[in-house]
């Protein structure tokens, strides 16, 4: 499903010259759950935003759905995104000013449904995430994990081929983070292809293999064996 090869990504000032990116190689297969663990500054967080074509790297190959997403122009690149793609974030970029049916249906408003198929989409996602009471809730009015499921579910409104999160439990406590977690993983059991990022080990231990990097590098992987013999 995704294929990466020797990417590459420095991030240049006047005076500094970091790389983020060094050389990776990766693959992901559909309906897989990988998690992305390493040091702060290991490049966790660039690599999943090359990913999610929300950063370009200087070289290297990105093949996700047979296409090559690397030399798409900008404007096909943000297409392929909102078409192929979810994302949830640690600080769950919700709008405030938005009720949580709102919040959900962004993704459809953007990628030009029309409105009764946007009010069946929602109101199907709200119902699978548990949430239909919380539906003309503002955030501020929800707790944390409430307010992560309703960026999942804003994640997923639009059935996207693959999830991306970046530590999705860093702003939950412990029951709230399993959780998001179950939920996670419980969408991966019905076919969501989803690359993580985390340093939680416990969290990590939800996935089906976990992508250890360090300094630009991926140093390791690690099978989780229980998880993985889901996927025979």
């Amino acid at each position: 499903m995704i294929t990466i090869e020797n990417l590459q990504k420095v991030y240049k000032t006047e005076e500094i010259e970091t790389t983020a990116l060094n050389g990776i190689n990766m693959h992901v297969a559909e309906g897989e759950f990988v998690s992305i663990m390493g040091p702060s500054g290991c490049g966790k967080s660039t690599l999943l935003n090359v990913m999610g074509l929300l950063d370009k790297p200087e070289s290297g190959s990105y093949r996700f759905l047979d296409t090559e997403l690397l030399t798409l122009r900008d404007r096909d690149r943000s297409a392929f995104r909102k078409k192929n793609m979810g994302f949830v974030f640690q600080n769950f970029n919700l709008i405030d000013e938005l009720t949580v049916f709102e919040n959900i249906e962004l993704p459809l408003i953007y990628n030009k449904v029309n409105a009764s198929e946007r009010k069946k989409l929602v109101n199907e996602i709200i119902e699978r995430m548990n949430i239909v009471n919380r539906n003309k809730h503002f955030p501020q009015q929800l707790s944390g994990g409430q307010q992560q499921r309703v960026a999942v579910a804003r994640a997923l409104v639009n059935r996207p081929k693959l999830v991306l999160a970046d530590e999705p439990t860093g702003n939950l406590d412990s029951a709230h983070g399993n959780e998001v977690m179950e939920l996670l993983c419980e969408l991966n059991e019905q076919g969501t292809t989803i690359v993580m990022v985390t340093h939680s080990a416990h969290d990590a231990s939800f996935s089906n293999r976990i992508v250890n990097l360090k300094d630009g590098h991926v140093i390791s992987e690690k099978i989780n064996k229980s998880r993985s013999a889901e996927l025979i």
